[in-house]
């Protein structure tokens, strides 16, 4: 019995030591990648400063960002606060029954409760509200979150048939038709034509025989 006992202690030996030494050599070679890093260049970026172009200057025209609207091409649709999943977008759109004008007298976008998925800005038909390329939304209060972008009503745009002749809404309007053209599914390129095989003449069959 004592003999069995003793042989189940050696037995177990070769594995101690063997664990031991796994557990050195893997401790230096985590170390030595840990080390190798007091002699390379360091690859941080500071941030916001020292650095030579903004980083909302490098991202792309589509990048989500937080939500702006352009009041001065806003419809008064409310397909974007249809759009939104989540009800982070609240709009209150009244026809002037004198002038049968559209007027928006609230437009409010919750940035704390917006997902960032983009949902909003694809069936805008003037690109009004789109996400721009600024991220930095953080803040004190969940109330100072919330963005208020009509602080007095407002007549909403009404699109015109004819190219816009108005300097200071052509631009901004051609920005947004340029976020909408974006969103636009490709055309799809036209099949090609299938080319008719020419029958061959009696003649030609009689000369191949």
């Amino acid at each position: 019995m004592l003999s069995a006992r003793v042989y189940s202690y050696v037995a177990r030996v070769p594995g101690y030591f063997t664990n031991i030494k796994e557990t050195v050599t893997t401790i230096f070679e985590g170390m030595s990648i840990t080390f190798s890093h007091f002699v390379r260049k360091p690859y941080t970026v500071q941030y916001p400063d020292r650095i030579p172009i903004r980083i909302q200057d490098t991202l792309p025209f589509r990048y989500r960002g937080i939500l702006a609207v352009d009041l001065e091409i806003c419809t008064g649709c409310l397909a974007c606060e249809r759009a939104c999943p989540i009800d982070c977008i609240v709009i209150e759109a009244v026809k002037d029954k004198e002038t049968r004008t559209m007027m928006l007298n609230r437009f409010d976008i919750d940035i704390a409760k917006c997902m960032y998925c983009g949902l909003c800005s694809e069936p805008c038909p003037t690109g009004s509200i789109h996400h721009t390329s600024e991220f930095e939304g953080a803040d004190f209060t969940l109330q100072s979150m919330l963005r208020h972008y009509v602080p007095t009503p407002v007549a909403a745009y009404k699109p015109k048939k004819g190219p816009e002749t108005d300097p200071v809404i052509a631009p901004i309007l051609d920005r947004g038709m340029t976020y909408v053209g974006d969103f636009a599914p490709a055309v799809a390129a036209p099949a090609p034509k299938a080319v008719p095989v020419p029958e061959a003449t009696p003649a030609a069959s009689a000369a191949d025989e």
